[in-house]
């Protein structure tokens, strides 16, 4: 199993879903940034279970710990190890459902390919793996911060049928993202897909939705051609998110409809460097960051727990009714915001890291 993401700026989560805890080992945090808990936490509590009438109804603090690498405030240069405990453990919900793969979760797969699976929750697979990776992320946000003044914001574009348009992703702030409960800035829209996700989780059923993200301020000559171009290495990281299902950069998709001539970037003047006049190429060329900000989309499907009555078959092929129990999110787009964003600041720190390396 690869539990491991980077290079030089290497992070590897441990724990499963219902188990003791979760966490994080850092390895490659240069020495000296000044580091806390508290530094951390803001976005452990943006991820985190029970926080809204919108989410799963587990209640976790996700409190963080910083169990080595860190002294008096200071990056040591050594692993920095990170541990939240699960506190709001109900392994006895899944009881149930031992013998009967949840349909289109992991349980079959798992089980397929280890020859045994965790016994309740979705064990690796379930998003409370991700505490990790945004406990991780929020060191390589602020390394970022402090070297570049890269700001990564993320947003809620779509939830269900309902789309929000109008918002301009260069001057989106996290805290607009966060003045409602779905995380999408646009106030009209965001009160109805409030109001989608309340119905099904009313209704025991699920949501799909998009999350878009822009990263400024971040240097010109990130990403290592051929195969870890920068957004190549971006869909790698948002793609291992639980509950992913696409990915597409700059103009994504919609560019397979332009015409050359109305796609290309041309070169202008911005100040004491070149820039682009467009960003169809999303802030990145020939898979090398171009300066401009990264702007990319990630697709996320409808949780496949669900309450409403589903025929299926259990692991010996006999056919069953399966009514899940368990406490999960109708809709995970609003929680995996902070996800998405702390997963492209391990990307980015990680090239960064080796561009510098390049220079030294």
């Amino acid at each position: 199993m690869s539990s491991s993401l980077g290079s030089l700026f290497r992070v590897t989560t441990f724990g499963e879903s219902h188990g003791k805890s979760v966490g994080a080992v850092v390895d490659g945090c240069p020495p000296g940034l000044s580091l806390s808990e508290r530094d951390i936490q803001p976005q452990l509590d943006r991820r985190r279970p029970g926080q809204s009438r919108l989410a799963t109804d587990r209640n976790e603090a996700d409190r963080v710990t910083i169990l080595s690498g860190v002294e008096k405030g200071r990056a040591l240069g050594t692993p920095i190890a990170l541990g939240v405990a699960n506190r709001d453990q109900r392994p006895g919900d899944y009881a149930a459902m031992q013998s009967i793969p949840r349909p289109s979760h992991a349980d079959y797969t798992y089980q397929m390919k280890y020859g045994i699976r965790t016994s309740s929750g979705g064990g690796r697979s379930s998003a409370r793996e991700t505490i990790g990776r945004v406990a991780a992320g929020a060191i390589a946000e602020k390394f970022l911060s402090e070297e570049f003044g890269v700001e990564i914001v993320a947003w809620v574009t779509s939830v269900g049928n309902l789309t929000a348009a109008g918002i301009d992703e260069n001057r989106i702030t996290r805290r607009e993202v966060d003045e409602t409960l779905v995380r999408c800035p646009s106030k009209n829209e965001a009160e109805q897909m409030i109001r989608e996700i309340a119905d099904a989780k009313e209704a025991n059923d699920s949501l799909g939705g998009v999350i878009s993200c822009v990263c400024r301020n971040v240097p010109a000559g990130l990403g290592e051609p051929v195969f870890d171009k920068m957004e190549a290495r971006l869909a790698h990281a948002m793609l291992s998110i639980p509950a992913t299902k696409g990915f597409e950069i700059g103009s994504g998709f919609s560019g397979t409809r332009m015409n050359g001539s109305i796609h290309n970037d041309p070169f202008v003047r911005k100040g004491e460097r070149l820039g682009t006049a467009t960003n169809n190429s999303g802030g990145v060329q020939g898979g090398i960051s171009n300066g401009e900000p990264i702007f990319f989309r990630v697709a996320f499907k409808p949780p496949a727990t669900i309450g409403k009555a589903q025929t299926t078959v259990d692991f010996k092929g006999k056919q069953v009714t399966l009514e899940a129990k368990g406490r999960h999110d109708p809709c995970v787009v609003p929680r995996a915001v902070p996800i998405v964003e702390t997963m492209a600041a391990l990307v980015i720190a990680d090239l960064a890291l080796q561009q510098r390396s390049r220079r030294n």
